[in-house]
């Protein structure tokens, strides 16, 4: 699961999240990991965009809040990708700045956070690409590590079998 701050222009038109310029960058980035928008659900922690693009206030974040903890519970998702400071003190309050902890993994409860920056601060800032880029290696190790079937349980024998086989 993918969530992200607010629905920027695009995405209050089309009604869909990450349609412009950070949503393909965003795809860039999970074709990099071998992933695609069809891997995942993408939401934003506000689900209609701020007058003039601003920052999310705290009440609109909290009239918001029902319907992505209602997203979080239908989906149960094992990995939760944080996108940008917003989401971050949204899902994680506390945790500290983005430019902290982007691209580690937080283990709460049943599911792993990994906060990153925004794809739209990248497009801003062009040097955060290389650690979105960097960031997204880091999270293919952690989805190979988290989704990896577990190891089969080992198979007891007997002594009598045990016996057997050092005869063989």
């Amino acid at each position: 699961m993918i969530v992200g701050e607010a629905p920027g222009f695009n995405e209050d038109r089309q009604g869909e999240p990450f349609v412009g310029a950070a949503g393909k960058l965003l795809d860039t980035l999970l074709a990099r990991i071998s992933l695609s928008r069809g891997d995942v659900y993408i939401t934003n922690v506000l689900k209609c965009r701020p007058p003039m693009n601003r920052d999310p206030m705290p009440n609109e974040v909290e009239a918001c809040s029902p319907y992505l903890k209602e997203q979080l519970a239908l989906v149960k998702p094992k990995v939760v990708l944080i996108l940008g400071r917003h989401a971050l003190e949204r899902l994680m309050p506390g945790q500290g700045s983005i430019s902290r902890i982007h691209g580690s993994m937080i283990k709460r409860g049943d599911i792993a956070y990994v906060p990153l920056y925004h794809p739209a601060a990248a497009l801003h800032n062009g040097s955060l690409v290389a650690d979105l880029e960097r960031d997204f290696d880091a999270l293919r190790r952690y989805l190979d590590q988290l989704l990896a079937p577990p190891a089969p349980a080992p198979v007891a024998v007997s002594k009598t079998e045990s016996e057997q086989l050092r005869l063989l």
